[in-house]
């Protein structure tokens, strides 16, 4: 009786393989979807973020991540010179800078 079960069982594996790949599937299926609901348009933004702050100009008008809207006066490797008032220059990162504004939107 022992025996005849451990020779039924011996049989299974080849049928378990398929079964184990279709089981597998579901996985790999959210794995795209998360790559492109999450992981591809993230990386598309970053792209757009350093394209944004390779191209700053002197003269750009901008926005950094706290709010503070100024004009470029110098550019260095990692920091940017900001005229936010008549005489009055600030000093932030490159990389706090969120937003270039368009020509003329900034007026002291």
């Amino acid at each position: 009786m022992f025996i005849s079960d451990a020779f039924a069982q011996a049989a299974a594996p080849a049928a378990s393989t398929s079964s184990s790949l279709l089981s597998m599937l579901p996985l790999v299926l959210m794995f795209v979807v998360l790559y492109f609901v999450m992981i591809r348009p993230q990386m598309k933004r970053q792209k757009e973020v350093k394209a944004m702050l390779d191209a700053l100009a002197k003269g750009d008008e901008v926005v950094t991540q706290g709010g503070v809207l100024g004009k470029i006066t110098k550019l260095g490797d990692n920091q940017v010179h900001l005229e936010v008032a008549n005489g009055v220059e600030l000093q932030v990162q490159r990389a706090a800078i969120v937003q270039v504004l368009p020509k003329g939107t900034f007026s002291k």
